[in-house]
């Protein structure tokens, strides 16, 4: 995955609590067996006013006006700001891949669902949790202002507002190491490939058997 270091963004506000998975991702598009080509359908059911369905080309489709990522002062948005208990609902990895398939880097909100949280760590998106009170100002800051952009400084542990404000953030250790590294539970074990690759010839060396093929 993509390694996340400092990252400035364009903002699109979600003004919705309990944004669940299926919102993120609709059920219909889970049928894929690839883990790409799943952000043309983010948000299908709120996109766009007909129903959609896989292989569909978006460009066939209605999309809604009222929608705030179909609004053009969004458009190209990589920072999405949410309300609380986001990624609720069923466990679907699709989720975070189609926020990261779309282009969002990070997520910012009060709160996130637990397996949803974890899953984005696993695919490179970065969910940062603030105060209630703190993303609501960012709301408002957003609304008030077109282009509307952050910095989000992953070494440091700040959001860098326009007006050169900063607010922290925490992250646990483990998490940022990933993130900055860009690695996934692959490329973590990857990292030991000499050791594993000695292991197994050694393995092979003690029971030879063990080479047999059926």
């Amino acid at each position: 995955m993509n390694p996340f270091r400092v990252h400035t963004g364009v903002v699109a506000p979600m003004d919705r609590e309990n944004v669940d998975t299926d919102a993120i991702i609709p059920k219909q598009f889970l049928k894929s067996i690839r883990k790409a080509g799943f952000g043309p359908n983010l948000f299908d059911g709120w996109r766009y006013l007909d129903v959609g369905e896989p292989g569909q080309d978006p460009a066939s489709r209605r999309p809604n006006p009222d929608f705030v990522l179909n609004q053009p002062r969004y458009q190209g948005a990589s920072i999405l700001l949410a309300r609380k208990n986001f990624g609720c609902g069923s466990s679907r990895e699709h989720a975070p891949w189609a926020l990261e398939q779309y282009g969002f880097r990070a997520l910012i909100a009060p709160s996130f669902a637990d397996i949803f949280f974890n899953n984005c760590f696993k695919n490179g998106l970065l969910p940062i949790v603030l105060p209630e009170a703190q993303v609501s100002r960012l709301f408002d800051e957003v609304a008030a202002f077109v282009g509307y952009q952050l910095t989000i400084d992953l070494e440091r542990q700040v959001i860098v507002k326009p007006d050169g404000g900063e607010i922290a953030f925490d992250i646990e250790p483990f998490r940022k190491y990933c993130l900055l590294g860009g690695y996934d539970d692959v490329a973590l074990t990857l990292r030991h490939a000499d050791k594993i690759r000695a292991f197994e010839a050694e393995r092979l060396l003690a029971k030879p058997w063990l080479a047999n093929r059926l």
